[in-house]
């Protein structure tokens, strides 16, 4: 599950035991007061 902020979406808050047993993903995810936030890929040099 990966939630994204906006203003018309309510997230759904995860615990941090619950985020660590999840599988990794691409882009990986990071765990963010309670929400699974996807990081954005890598852009230029750093792709």
């Amino acid at each position: 599950m990966i939630t994204q902020n906006s203003p018309n979406q309510k997230s759904k808050l995860v615990s941090l035991e619950a985020f660590i047993k999840l599988p990794e993903t691409k882009p990986a995810s990071e765990y963010i007061d309670g929400q699974i936030v996807q990081k954005p890929m890598p852009q230029g040099k750093h792709s």
